[in-house]
C-alpha cells in the first residue's frame, strides 16, 4: 500500500545507517542536524522576504538508535555507557558539533560494551525554528502577531508539554513505540537550555568549560579574572582563552577587556583550554531560584563536577570569618526543588570531591592534619529560600538547625547539590563564613570589605585547584555509581 505523501515540505527523508564507529556515527549525525538548520534557515529566510508558504515547513532532529538483544553484563565498574536489558534505545540530537566529543565517547562505550551496531537517521520530533536560527547572525524570530500569519502555522515552535525532565526525574522510562531513553535530555530540552544559557550568562554554550564554579559574590569575578591573567601568562599552565560576558575574550595577560555596562542576571566567565577542560565561574547571585536556574541548563552541557565557592553564615560559637565549610551533608529548606527532587532524598557527599577540596584547602593553606580544623569544619550546610531568617520567631529555624547539627547556613548550596544528584553532575560545596549572625557578628559594610580582601583570593584558588585535581581523574571514577538510579540511560 502506497503511503500518502506528507503534508509539509521538508528534507528529504534518509534511511538509519549502521555504524561500528563512534567518529563515523558522529560525523553522519552532524551531516544529518546542518542539512536540516539550513533547510529551515533557507524557507524561514525566503518567508521572511514575502514568499508566503503554501504548506508548513518542517526539519527533524537527527537520532541515535540502539537495539540489543542481550542481557550480556558491561563492567560492572562503569556508571554509565551500557544498557541494563535488551530493547531499543533512543536519543535524539541537537548541535552534535557542539557535543561531538561527548558523543564520540558515550557512542563508542556503547559499540564496546554491546557488540552491537548504532543506527543514525531523522527521527520524528521537529526542529522548532527558533533553535534553528539561534545560531544565525542577523537572524531574528519576530514576535507572535508581527507577521500577517501565525507563525506557527508554518513552522514548528517550541512545545513546553514535551521540553521536560521527565528522563531524569525517572518519570520517562518508556517511549510509546516501546523504546527506551538513550540519553538524559532530549534535543528540544537541550536547545532550550542552550538559549537560556546565552540569555541568562551573556556568553555562548561553547565557552562552557567541563568544570564549572558557582559563586554569590562578584568578589570572586575580579579575583577569577586576575587569576586567568597569571595563567595565560604562563605558557605552562594549558590555559589558552579568557572569555568574559558579551563573548569578548583575550589570550594574553595585558590583553584588553570591554565589559558590559548592562550585566546579564547569571554573568559566566571562562578560563578555557583547547580541549574543553578548563574552568568556567558563574556568578548566580543571591538565592534558590538562581541557582536552580543556572544549573537546570548547565546540566545539559553534561559538565564533568560543579562546586558551590560562596560565603555563608557561620552557626557555630567556635568558628570564625573567614573559616571554611565543607559540607557532607544538606539541610534542604529552599523548596524550589520540591516538585522535582522530594525532600526526602538524602543528598551523599561525593569521596572524590570531598578529597579533592579537602586537599585543595591543604595545599593553599599550607595547615594539614589536625591543625586544618583550626579554619576548617565539615558537616551540614542548611540551605534557606529566606535571606533575612534570622528575624523570624527563632524558636523554629534555630531549633532546627541545631537538631540538623548544621554548620553552616546560605541560599544556594543545597540546591546546587541536588540538582547535580538530580542531573547526575558531580558535586560539591565549600563555603567561608563572612558572618555570624547568631553569635552578634553581622555583615556590615566595614567588616565585609576588610573580610572579602583578605579571603576571596585564598577561597577562590582553593577551588580552582581542587577542579584541577578533579580533572586529572578518569571520567569513569568522576562519575559516581551512586549518582545513577534503578532506570538509567547509558549516556552521562
Amino acid at each position: 500500500m502506497t503511503q500518502p505523501p506528507p503534508t509539509y515540505l521538508a528534507p528529504p527523508d534518509t534511511v538509519h545507517e549502521a555504524f561500528d564507529d563512534a567518529a563515523a556515527a558522529v560525523a553522519r549525525l552532524e551531516l544529518l542536524y546542518e542539512n536540516a538548520i539550513g533547510f529551515l534557515v533557507k524557507q524561514f529566510n525566503a518567508v521572511m522576504e514575502g514568499q508566503r508558504p503554501i504548506t508548513r515547513i518542517r526539519a527533524f532532529y537527527p537520532e541515535i538508535r540502539l537495539t540489543t538483544t542481550s542481557f550480556a553484563k558491561a563492567d560492572s565498574r562503569l556508571s554509565f555507557g551500557h544498557v541494563a536489558q535488551p530493547g531499543t534505545y533512543v536519543a535524539t540530537v541537537t548541535r552534535p558539533d557542539l557535543f561531538r566529543n561527548y558523543l564520540t565517547q558515550q557512542i563508542g562505550l556503547l559499540l564496546q560494551n554491546h557488540g552491537a551496531p548504532v543506527r543514525i537517521g531523522l527521527s520524528t520530533t521537529p526542529i522548532p525554528i527558533h533553535f534553528a536560527v539561534a545560531n544565525r547572525p542577523g537572524i531574528l524570530v519576530p514576535q507572535e502577531g508581527a507577521l500577517d500569519f501565525p507563525l506557527r502555522d508554518v513552522f514548528d515552535v517550541p512545545d513546553l508539554s514535551t521540553t521536560n525532565d521527565d528522563i531524569v526525574n525517572g518519570l520517562l522510562v518508556e517511549y510509546p513505540d516501546g523504546s527506551r531513553p538513550l540519553a538524559p535530555f532530549t534535543a528540544q530540552r537541550v536547545d532550550y537550555s542552550l538559549a537560556r544559557l546565552a540569555h541568562y550568562t551573556a556568553t555562548e554554550p561553547p565557552h562552557f568549560q567541563n568544570h564549572v564554579l558557582f559563586t554569590n559574590y562578584q568578589f570572586y569575578v575580579d579575583e577569577f579574572e586576575a587569576v586567568a591573567r597569571r595563567a595565560l601568562a604562563d605558557p605552562a599552565s594549558g590555559y589558552s582563552t579568557f572569555v568574559v560576558p558579551g563573548n569578548q575574550q583575550i589570550t594574553t595577560a595585558d590583553g584588553v577587556l570591554q565589559h558590559l555596562t548592562k550585566m546579564p542576571q547569571m554573568p559566566a566567565y571562562h578560563l578555557k583550554r583547547p580541549d574543553g577542560q578548563g574552568i568556567t565561574l558563574v556568578n548566580i547571585g543571591v538565592g534558590p531560584s538562581n541557582a536552580k536556574t543556572a544549573t537546570d541548563h548547565i546540566a545539559v552541557l553534561r559538565p564533568h563536577a560543579w562546586l558551590m565557592v560562596g560565603h555563608c553564615a557561620g552557626l557555630r560559637n567556635s568558628q570564625s570569618l573567614g573559616d571554611f565549610c565543607l559540607a557532607h551533608a544538606y539541610l534542604r529548606e529552599d523548596h524550589v526543588l520540591d516538585d522535582d527532587l522530594p525532600v526526602w532524598v538524602p543528598i551523599p557527599a561525593l569521596a572524590e570531591i570531598q578529597i579533592a577540596l579537602e586537599d585543595a584547602v591543604e595545599e593553599v593553606t599550607q595547615l594539614e592534619g589536625y591543625e586544618l580544623k583550626r579554619i576548617m569544619r565539615t558537616g551540614t550546610v542548611a540551605t534557606i529560600d529566606n535571606r533575612n531568617w534570622e528575624l523570624r520567631d527563632q524558636s523554629g529555624p534555630v531549633q532546627r538547625l541545631s537538631q540538623s547539627r548544621a554548620i553552616a547556613l546560605d541560599m544556594e548550596s543545597a540546591t546546587i547539590a541536588a540538582n547535580g544528584f538530580r542531573f547526575r553532575v558531580p558535586y560539591g560545596t565549600l563555603l567561608c563564613v563572612s558572618d555570624k549572625p547568631l553569635h552578634g557578628e553581622l555583615k556590615l559594610p566595614g567588616m565585609a570589605s576588610d573580610f572579602y580582601r583578605s579571603q576571596v583570593a585564598r577561597h577562590l584558588m582553593i577551588g580552582i585547584r581542587a577542579m584541577e585535581s578533579i580533572r586529572d581523574m578518569p571520567l569513569e571514577r568522576i562519575h559516581s555509581r551512586k549518582l545513577r538510579s534503578f532506570e538509567e540511560t547509558a549516556f552521562l
